[in-house]
């Protein structure tokens, strides 16, 4: 028993390497339970015609998709390419923690007062007379 409690510690990652992300103890459970949440919360309180939901939700899916089918972190991470599983983590709570903010804000409703005519172009290739 301590012998094979000695080889499974020796495949656990001791440190991140990242300063303020501390090695999670379980992390596949719970980014999948972030995403299953993400997932819920999109449903609830954003609209489906909104682009933020379609993002967000066709992102959050396709991770959760690796997650599920994937065991190995070490695999999840390179399947993934957005860092270590821990930083997946932190991406995941910030996103969970923005969705009320936008059910509030509401960017997908029309702007109160209609934009002024050339407010939204700024890059349009002007000829230059020198």
């Amino acid at each position: 028993m301590y012998f094979t409690r000695t080889l499974f510690r020796a495949t656990q990652k001791v440190t991140t390497g990242l300063h303020g992300f501390p090695v999670h103890p379980n992390p596949r459970p719970a980014l999948l339970d972030l995403y299953k949440q993400t997932l819920s919360e999109l449903e609830t309180k954003i609209p489906q015609h909104a682009v933020y939901r379609q993002a967000t939700e066709a992102i959050t899916k396709h991770r959760m998709n690796i997650v599920e089918k994937t065991e190995d972190v070490n695999e999840i991470e390179k399947t993934v390419g957005a860092g270590q599983i821990e930083e997946l983590i932190s991406a995941a709570e910030t996103e969970l923690r923005l969705i009320p903010y936008l059910a509030e804000a509401k960017p997908w409703e029309p702007l109160e007062e209609p934009a002024p005519e050339g407010q939204w172009a700024y890059f349009k290739n002007q000829t230059s007379t020198s």
